[in-house]
């Protein structure tokens, strides 16, 4: 067994998790047969990006623009944000559905149909994820949980982990959601939680874990994940992840 850490800022975590998505099998079994809904999201913009490339249709999908909502620096001039919104990707038997959104197709979703949808925050220990809420109708997790609870529609909850918290999720949301509570709303969804960590796992069969967090110089943010495994698992861990050292910060 052996153990190496890496640095993996939260842009190069975007991109690892949607790499590692292409290898899910439930991903892949409905890139061919059966609907896939990658919600917008600045995660799920990489995953977008993968998954289009991997069926050959990438061209005209671009990332900036695809989210509904953005967390950004006190007092960022809004132009700089500014972007169009294309719709969801969508794919019906592997062809991509430009423009249309998850609000589309929830309705004719099934099982062995695939959502998969963003998250806010994360409790790693607990396996849980939420999402915030501005929409007075809970948005898309609203009808992403529709067709999860209601026809076993599986939801994949990709989120990085620099969106960690260490409270229990249904406190918080209980605290957020109160009437006398200010700002976004928040909602505990039940669903597969796919992190950096879980890709990792999935790509090379080692264990993954975080060691420490933090950085500057454009790794604020960023996290030390502690790999661990057989020479050869660790040995695809480093291959993996020095594969996207160079990837960029996200501009959603």
């Amino acid at each position: 067994m052996k153990l190496k850490q890496f640095v993996v800022t939260p842009a190069m975590g975007k991109r690892l998790i949607a790499r590692a998505l292409l290898q899910h099998p439930a991903v892949r079994a409905v890139l061919s047969a059966g609907r896939l809904v990658i919600v917008a999201g600045t995660t799920n913009g990489y995953v977008a990006e993968e998954v289009l490339g991997a069926v050959g249709q990438v061209a005209g999908f671009v990332r900036k623009g695809f989210r509904r909502g953005l967390t950004v620096p006190p007092e960022t001039d809004s132009r700089r944000t500014k972007a169009d919104f294309p719709g969801d990707v969508v794919l019906v038997d592997g062809e991509w559905q430009p423009g249309k959104t998850i609000f589309d197709v929830a309705g004719e979703l099934c099982s062995g149909d695939v959502i998969v949808k963003g998250a806010n925050a994360v409790n790693l220990a607990a396996r849980q994820a939420a999402v915030l809420i501005g929409h007075p109708e809970a948005g898309t997790i609203g009808v992403a949980l529709q067709a999860a609870a209601g026809r076993r529609v599986r939801l994949i909850l990709a989120v990085g982990v620099e969106k960690r918290v260490d409270g229990d999720l249904t406190a918080i949301a209980n605290a957020l959601n109160s009437p006398d509570a200010d700002g976004p709303r928040l909602l505990p969804a039940p669903g597969e939680l796919f992190t950096e960590l879980d890709a990792i796992r999935l790509a090379t069969g080692a264990e993954a874990f975080l060691s420490a967090g933090g950085g500057v110089y454009g790794a604020e943010g960023a996290v030390w994940i502690a790999v661990r495994g057989a020479d050869s698992q660790v040995a695809a861990a480093r291959k993996w992840i020095d594969s996207v050292k160079s990837e960029p910060p996200c501009e959603g």
